[in-house]
């Protein structure tokens, strides 16, 4: 019932050349109360697509060990990887049915991969509305202080490594911000041809620096 009603967060994903960032803050509140310092936000759906989660815990957690099965249960019958849109839409239907029961699933999602097609962004809504987004987006309590940083510093043509350095400042912003955002770090992944990617601390620390 716990993990239920934990919420509180600032996530973002940038759509880059030739890949994807996302990024998150790591505090989970229940009201006023810190439930979390070290909530892992960003995660890995299948090899190319990854999820950053905003809302109820319970409710993500959920969706992502569905997503998870449902990804590769496709694989293992169609001998190919789930398309990035496929997954947002897959995603969209679990969310549209739960609209219609007692407790539907709180949440706000951005899905993003790197697949045959290239570099994709979408946003998802309890509804169960799907929309892909062509440059960046941010969910979460902070999301109007990392939209600030975003429209600022985004730039059409962003190079990966240039996308993890605007990510860390819109997350930054937020975390200043924001009483609901914060934590121990931040975490940071790239999705690119080379796959899902999830950055050590240590290659953080050294991007916050410079």
């Amino acid at each position: 019932m716990e993990q239920g009603v934990k919420s509180g967060t600032t996530t973002v994903g940038l759509i880059c050349q030739n890949g994807v960032v996302l990024a998150a803050e790591r505090k989970a509140t229940m009201g006023y109360m810190i439930a979390s310092k070290e909530d892992l936000k960003v995660i890995k759906i299948a090899p190319h697509i990854g999820l950053t989660q905003a809302g109820m815990v319970g409710d993500l957690q959920a969706l992502g060990r569905y997503l998870k099965a449902e990804a590769k249960l496709f694989e293992l019958k169609n001998k190919k990887r789930i398309s990035v849109k496929a997954a947002a839409s897959l995603l969209a239907n679990i969310l549209y049915s739960g609209r219609w029961s007692f407790f539907p699933y709180m949440i706000q999602v951005i899905l993003a991969g790197y697949d045959k097609e290239g570099s994709h962004l979408f946003v998802l809504h309890p509804d169960g509305s799907k929309l892909e987004e062509k440059k960046f987006f941010s969910t979460g309590s902070g999301s109007p202080f990392a939209f600030g940083v975003l429209e600022t510093n985004y730039k059409k043509g962003l190079s990966v490594e240039e996308g993890k350095k605007v990510a860390i400042k819109s997350i930054k912003a937020a975390v200043e911000r924001d009483i609901a955002s914060g934590g121990e770090g931040m975490d940071i992944a790239i999705i690119d041809k080379d796959g899902f990617r999830l950055l050590k601390d240590s290659e953080i620390k050294k991007l916050m620096e410079n």
